[in-house]
């Protein structure tokens, strides 16, 4: 049982983190590009890239329930490396939820955005998702083989 969890929750990672992580990378070059033209086609690209990072945000909420649940069945739930793990994907899921979305929403509405401010806020996304892999693979403080 434990493979299966741990292979729905990887596959949860690369579906739904994976798109969100390349959508909202894409939607500062886009929206400085759109903000510059001023073209529909280009407003469209933005909203595409914004429907694609809250669509796969909502889908990632299946990225730390088969986590937990691996854990439990691991009984690894209070190792450090969980628990880090823990901490930085929550801090991921704000940075998401109250800056990077807010942000291109801000955007599409045609309120004054800096580009460069969002493309910041979701380069700190993308990097808690690099922390988290490596913490994941490494695994600080583990007894686990491997």
């Amino acid at each position: 049982m434990t493979k299966i969890l741990l292979t729905i929750h990887i596959i949860a990672v690369i579906i739904a983190i994976g798109p969100v992580a390349v959508a909202a990378s894409m939607f500062p070059p886009a929206a400085r590009k759109a903000l510059a033209s001023g073209d529909d086609a280009d407003m469209a690209t933005l909203r595409l890239l914004n429907r694609i990072c809250k669509v796969y945000a909502l889908v990632s909420i299946a990225v730390p329930v088969f986590g937990f649940a691996t854990a439990g069945i691991m009984g690894v739930t209070g190792n450090l490396w969980i628990i880090v793990s823990i901490v930085l994907t929550g801090i991921a899921a704000v940075v998401l939820g109250l800056l990077v979305l807010p942000y291109q929403q801000r955007v599409l509405d045609g309120t004054p955005t800096p580009p460069a401010q969002l493309a910041m806020y979701t380069g700190v996304f993308n990097l808690l998702w690099a922390a988290v892999t490596v913490v994941m693979i490494f695994r600080p403080g583990s007894t686990l083989s491997g």
